[in-house]
């Protein structure tokens, strides 16, 4: 039986059927302010009070700015104190495999994988020179990636989110999703052993008994990623069509954040849009965000 994480949210793992499915990804749809990043850390934060005992990891792929608010969420919704990884420091085989022997962790629990750039990076924002430059420094950011990633998992991390994704036309023309292509599918749903060797590359044979001790299951690991959609209506999200190739028509989840009309009134709802695997709501779900995060009204 595929084992399920909550969402954190109160009453939508109901809605869900129980929630999340591990091994799986789930993509949450909305504009700025829908409440994307409350639920996302809703999520994480649930991982402290499960079988887990420790919270998620985010990774942020956004370039123009920290709209998000992480840390200022987590730390009012959660008193968490997000530690921030830095992305320019090199992975430290002998720092890593120490900090088992400490119980401390290697890594901290969120990485901005890009520099702040103040714009999007696509082939369209971007002239040849710079677009070149961002495909030549994508190879350092995965390794930064690779490094954060790997070594919270085998510290027991078994939730991510994945934020700061950005509207385009065509994926295909965009650096964020090139990185989370590779994320995901060389990354979190990889073989640990061969995310290993892409990490330690010519030192893997120098600390293959030890790395063999720190495997985990990437099944046993749950991905959101964080889509911020130019439509605020949930209609128009629920009417959008997703193309076969979309990177999105594959997930195993997905949910729309948007508002819809009451009277005179607009209100915030969420809708499960696909759910794989299970049986779920086909109701439109009504929500609020308070200071304790997002959560489910009647």
């Amino acid at each position: 039986m595929t084992k399920r994480l909550s969402t954190g949210v109160p009453g939508l793992d109901e809605k869900l059927g129980g929630g999340l499915l591990a091994g799986a990804t789930t993509v949450i749809v909305g504009s700025s302010g829908a409440g994307k990043t409350q639920l996302s850390l809703q999520f994480l934060n649930a991982g402290l009070t499960t079988d887990e005992r420790r919270r998620g990891v985010v990774l942020d792929l956004t370039a123009r700015g920290d709209s998000q608010n992480h840390a200022g969420y987590a730390k009012s919704l959660f008193d968490w104190t997000l530690r921030e990884q830095d992305a320019d420091v090199p992975f430290d085989p002998e720092k890593f495999f120490a900090s088992f022997q400490a119980g401390v962790p290697y890594s901290g629990d969120y990485l901005q994988a890009f520099p702040w750039t103040g714009r999007r990076v696509t082939r369209r924002d971007l002239d040849e020179d710079d677009w070149r430059e961002w495909k030549y420094d994508l190879t350092r950011r995965l390794d930064a990636t690779i490094a954060f990633l790997y070594s919270n998992f085998a510290q027991g991390a078994r939730r991510l989110v994945v934020d700061g994704i950005e509207p385009v036309e065509h994926q295909g023309d965009s650096i964020q999703f090139e990185l989370l292509e590779y994320v995901v599918r060389q990354i979190v749903k990889k073989d640990s052993s061969w995310v290993a060797r892409d990490l330690f590359r010519q030192n893997y044979r120098k600390y293959e008994e030890q790395i063999a001790t720190r495997t985990y299951n990437p099944d046993e690991i749950a991905t959101i990623l964080s889509y911020t959609s130019p439509e605020t209506s949930l209609d128009a999200l629920i009417d959008k069509p997703m193309e076969e190739g979309d990177f999105f028509a594959q997930a195993n989840t997905v949910i729309f954040l948007g508002k819809i009309r009451e009277g005179r009134k607009f209100q915030r709802a969420m809708y499960v849009f696909k759910h794989r695997g299970s049986a779920c709501s086909d109701e439109i779900l009504p929500y609020e965000i308070d200071d304790r995060g997002l959560r489910l009204v009647d």
